[in-house]
């Protein structure tokens, strides 16, 4: 039976984190350890967790998600990684169940079933979908728990909300990108392990409840700014050459309707932000990318629409995709 580092990046919220740590220590998989990725947080959380026996690197202040993870990721002696957000609350077979999943030897990384804290009836996410407009959608994400959401499924996209994977992953395609911050990092991490022929597995058995957006918000001007700006940074790093004939039409309606949704919530503005920042970083982001080299992205991208325009078919379309493939 393979160790397991947790890793769990942190900020503030140390109610949330406590009570993570309490389920951790009910998982019925042996864990080696747990490293708490602390943001500079100031409400006692790397104290507390030091009393609840994790180990806690000090980052001294907020660098974002991504950095946090990163930093939980370097220190790791285990084969095997399990990220988790603080705001999580896992069943106790939780890290048992991906753990079977990842016996398989072609399974590179596992992730389970999400539900809503407050409305268990409801899934929060499963495994991240991409379309063509370089927006994602989290499948599932708002849909009564059914029928559907309970078979496994091979998967391209593992939301790191709540996942396992193995450790030789990183060292094979890299940590997440710094310069996504917070944000679609899982997504692009999971577009470079496609592109390379690493897949995993969703697997619904793996229960946890997520609170979701608890730290900031859903529609926080941060939220949007960061969000914003890296879908844009999604396209500069992984699309084709010539990609504005293939995929300029998706790319603006999609980006043009998340706009009119961020507007809806009074989030124009940061919206706006994010966009420009994108645009302006996106020749040296695609400058810098190695991405071109590997893998058919195309192939990616439209597999995984196909799938979530299927799963959108199946449990009834949201307004805006049904308007972006209205459009595309």
């Amino acid at each position: 039976m393979a160790g397991v580092t947790v890793v769990v990046p942190n900020w503030n919220r140390v109610d949330l984190l406590v009570h993570l740590l309490e389920s951790l220590a009910r998982q019925t998989h042996p864990i080696e350890e747990i490293v708490v990725a602390d943001n500079g947080s100031t409400d006692g959380s790397p104290e507390a967790a030091e009393r609840a026996g994790a180990r806690v690197v000090r980052l001294g202040s907020n660098l974002g998600f991504s950095r946090a993870v990163n930093s939980g990721i370097r220190v790791n002696r285990s084969p095997w990684v399990a990220v988790v957000n603080n705001d999580v609350e896992p069943a106790p077979d939780w890290l048992a169940q991906l753990a079977e999943a990842l016996q398989h030897e072609d399974v590179w990384y596992a992730t389970g079933k999400l539900l809503n804290a407050k409305s268990r009836e409801f899934i929060d996410g499963t495994f991240d979908t991409i379309c063509r407009g370089a927006c994602a959608w989290r499948a599932g994400q708002g849909r009564p728990d059914a029928t559907l959401w309970g078979e496994k499924r091979r998967i391209r996209l593992a939301p790191f909300t709540a996942a396992l994977f193995r450790a030789e992953l990183f060292n094979r395609v890299g940590l997440l990108d710094e310069r996504f911050e917070s944000y679609l990092e899982d997504v692009e991490f999971g577009l470079r392990s496609a592109r390379r022929g690493y897949g995993g597995l969703y697997v619904p058995e793996a229960v946890a409840y997520h609170a979701g957006s608890a730290t900031l918000g859903a529609w926080h001007p941060e939220t949007v700014r960061r969000m914003a700006r890296n879908q844009i940074l999604l396209v500069a790093k992984h699309f084709p050459s010539g990609w504005p004939l293939r995929y300029g039409w998706p790319v603006v309606v999609a980006q043009g309707l998340w706009g009119l949704v961020a507007a809806r919530h009074g989030a124009t503005v940061p919206y706006l932000r994010g966009k420009l920042e994108g645009l302006r970083r996106f020749s040296s982001v695609r400058a810098e990318s190695r991405e071109a080299e590997a893998g058919d992205v195309s192939r990616i991208l439209e597999e995984s629409e196909n799938e979530l325009r299927a799963l959108q078919h199946t449990t009834g379309f949201d307004l805006y995709w049904r308007l972006y493939f209205g459009l595309t």
